[in-house]
């Protein structure tokens, strides 16, 4: 199972803070398939790679510790494809969510940590 993620300190107001997730989510080709206070989930559509490449995006939003605007942020991708290749299926949707989640005008990012 391939598995990628990445913690985040974003600078937003917690009201904007939602719809900016869900566009950013939408702009790397995620549906939202679940969405609560503190936690959502999105899925590549069906039909452009096998089953077991589509992957799933988590984000679990930590406001029990917010500081002012200061949102502590993990996004975790996964999927159920072996991860044998380096540059495999789960690892270019992390990255292509990654390079969005950096480039994104609507909050400023305060810590970004990718493992």
């Amino acid at each position: 199972m391939a598995r990628y993620t990445c913690s985040t300190t974003v600078e937003i107001p917690l009201g904007l803070l939602y719809p900016v997730l869900h566009e950013t989510l939408e702009a790397c080709n995620l549906s939202i398939l679940h969405d609560s206070a503190d936690y959502l989930v999105a899925r590549e559509p069906a039909g452009k790679v096998p089953f077991s490449q589509l992957v799933v995006t988590e984000v679990l939003v930590n406001t029990s510790m917010a500081q002012g605007d200061r949102i502590s942020l993990q996004f975790i991708c996964k999927n159920e494809e072996l991860p044998l290749k380096s540059n495999n299926h789960c690892q270019q949707v992390f990255r292509r969510l990654s390079d969005r989640l950096q480039q994104t005008d609507e909050w400023k990012l305060v810590d970004f940590v990718a493992a």
